[in-house]
């Protein structure tokens, strides 16, 4: 533990702090997917929908699927920050300055290569994920046909169920389901980071202008300084509803060969509103998640960095 590279630390952190803003907002990310999946109503409210959940399901049908959504953004953070944080280190050691800071450019290159790295690795996960918590499948009549008419609602299933489910009835193909638009919304995380860091460094230079006619030091960010730019920054990068219709593929009656085929689909049958389906709860859980992730991630950071200096000295000792 002591040898932890900084990047490990960071990755570290960010699994953790992920998976407590995911366990926190979680319903909420219940809610829009079921919404994006299973909606039939184009205006039914998020109330509605969670009373829906509840009658049918229970409270606990609120959590569907939060086991692998646990695993999935645990990964997907630890994977992240962890090729963040080493492609930000070979652009700093690339330099012939000594400026810490990211320019614009800078990191929207690091961001971009660090969120394809995620995507492309942490998709099976939440393949699984909205499986487990959209938990429908196409009915089959006496003959074997499958009726695309006609769903029926499967009992719970744990993670290794669905990965054998799914392996049965779509092949090992059906994990990379919504990769290209994933792939796409790497814009995502680019458009987050990005803006956290110029963000954050523009505080920074700006407190320490204040205190340049004094000898203290530059005050560090707050608690409260992370939770908001985690927010606001998540204000500009949502996802799209075809997104997780691909992956949800024929456990919610649907068929998509393609992103293009998925948001023809989609439109044909809802107009363009169907692409929005779940945007108010998955609007307030992202922003919601982002500002507990990033306050989260960096007080874990923090604690981490300590405990590992403290078990370095001892170990001279």
């Amino acid at each position: 533990m002591v040898g932890l590279s900084d990047s490990a630390v960071h990755a570290v952190a960010g699994a953790a702090g992920g998976c407590i803003a995911m366990a926190v907002t979680y319903p909420l990310v219940n809610l829009s997917t079921r919404s994006q999946v299973e909606a039939k109503s184009k205006h039914e409210s998020t109330r509605a929908a969670v009373l829906k959940v509840i009658q049918r399901d229970g409270v606990a049908g609120l959590y569907d699927g939060l086991s692998s959504s646990l695993v999935g953004i645990a990964v997907t953070n630890g994977i992240y920050y962890l090729c963040f944080e080493e492609a930000r280190a070979i652009v700093l050691k690339s330099r012939k300055s000594t400026r810490l800071a990211l320019s614009t450019l800078e990191s929207i290159l690091v961001s971009a290569a660090a969120g394809a790295a995620t995507s492309i690795l942490s998709n099976p996960i939440w393949v699984v994920n909205t499986r487990q918590t959209v938990r429908t499948t196409v009915a089959a009549d006496p003959s074997g046909a499958p009726s695309p008419t006609k769903t029926v609602i499967e009992k719970r299933r744990g993670i290794l169920q669905t990965i054998l489910d799914i392996l049965r009835t779509d092949g090992p193909g059906a994990f990379f389901h919504g990769l290209g638009p994933a792939l796409i919304l790497v814009s995502n995380p680019i458009l987050q980071f990005t803006l956290f860091e110029q963000l954050k460094n523009l505080i920074t230079r700006r407190r320490a202008l204040r205190l340049a006619k004094g000898s203290a030091a530059v005050p560090p960010l707050t608690d409260l300084d992370f939770f908001i730019l985690g927010a606001v920054t998540k204000l500009f990068a949502t996802d799209l509803t075809v997104k997780a219709r691909m992956q949800a593929g024929n456990a919610a009656g649907r068929s998509y060969t393609s992103s293009l085929d998925g948001l023809r689909k989609i439109v044909a049958a809802e107009g363009v509103q169907g692409l929005y389906k779940g945007i108010g709860p998955k609007l307030t859980q992202s922003v919601a998640t982002a500002a507990l992730l990033f306050l989260a991630k960096e007080k874990i950071y923090l604690a981490t960095r300590q405990a590992l200096v403290g078990a370095a000295k001892k170990a001279v000792v």
